[in-house]
């Protein structure tokens, strides 16, 4: 099926393939220098940490069945309280479990190697490097290392709002508002939080509201906004990542299709941004130290993380 031509020319504008040699697999995460890591470094000033990751809690998960097979976490018991020595049960004991999840089914990283089109993924690798076996190339364990500055764009906020309505679809110019509130510039290497609003709400009987659709989030035109300022990845708080009901009826989320197979650009979704936006709107301060590595699974699809700011 044919891409819609706006699809296309913005797809041939933010290509990377090959700008790292024809074997990379980590696309713009190398933008991510130790300079970029020192810029980290220096935005922490009071340091002040925040967890942006969801519970892995099946009770709390936020899966409702939309994608097959991506379930919520289910932790079970295997040891409780098992003695080292039959003879001795109260003396030394220990307790183990076993935790069963889908990789993204809370905050998480999508690898590379996570969408297809065209039967190519990022760097022109074909698809077919993806088998029961998991990631041939460009799987989540070749981010070894994911620690930056990270930026917080609240585009909720710079709109005047602290939630942006469903469907909202968030465009260059909303990006810029962001920026000129937080009074940053997002510069090569960082990675950019977006905020929408739209996630990890607590609703009137304390339970945790997952919004899944329509879904506030990015259009095909921001793809260029982070390829001119070189951002090594994106996050935001909501589970479609992208504006969804999708910009075009032909091209289902083409905005992670620009960015994990032309850009190669990691993408984040779910992660929990309300506490970070109330210290960032506090003080003004809206660059802070991420740590947001992955866990190494060998040829996996995804991570799921619990990234760390420090400001």
């Amino acid at each position: 099926m044919p891409v819609p031509a706006a699809f296309a020319e913005v797809a041939a504008r933010v290509r990377n393939w090959g700008r790292w040699g024809p074997d990379d697999e980590v696309g713009t995460l190398n933008l991510v220098d130790a300079a970029a890591r020192r810029r980290g470094v220096a935005s922490v000033v009071s340091g002040q940490a925040f967890a942006l990751g969801l519970p892995l809690s099946e009770a709390e998960g936020i899966q409702l069945g939309f994608v097959e097979g991506r379930v919520n976490p289910s932790r079970t018991m295997v040891q409780v309280n098992r003695p080292v020595n039959a003879d001795q049960p109260d003396w030394v004991c220990f307790s183990e479990d076993v935790l069963t999840l889908a990789t993204q089914c809370a905050t998480h990283w999508d690898a590379l190697a996570h969408s297809s089109y065209g039967g190519v993924i990022y760097n022109g690798y074909p698809a077919s490097t993806i088998s029961a076996d998991g990631a041939a190339r460009c799987g989540i364990h070749r981010l070894t290392t994911v620690v930056t500055r990270g930026v917080l764009l609240d585009v909720a906020r710079a709109l005047g709002r602290e939630v942006l309505e469903p469907g909202y679809p968030i465009m260059p110019g909303d990006l810029d508002a962001a920026c000129e509130l937080a009074k940053v510039s997002v510069e090569p290497g960082d990675i950019v939080l977006v905020r929408t609003g739209q996630m990890a709400h607590l609703g009137p009987d304390g339970d945790l509201v997952a919004y899944w659709w329509p879904s506030p989030g990015l259009t095909i035109d921001t793809a260029e906004w982070f390829h001119a300022r070189d951002v090594a990845a994106v996050a935001t708080d909501t589970a479609t990542f992208e504006v969804f009901p999708c910009q075009y009826e032909d091209a289902y989320l083409p905005v992670h299709l620009l960015h994990l197979v032309e850009m190669g650009m990691t993408q984040g979704q779910n992660w929990v941004l309300d506490p970070l936006a109330d210290a960032c709107a506090a003080d003004g301060r809206y660059g802070f130290l991420l740590d947001a590595t992955p866990l190494p699974l060998t040829n996996g699809l995804g991570s799921p993380l619990n990234p760390v700011a420090v400001r």
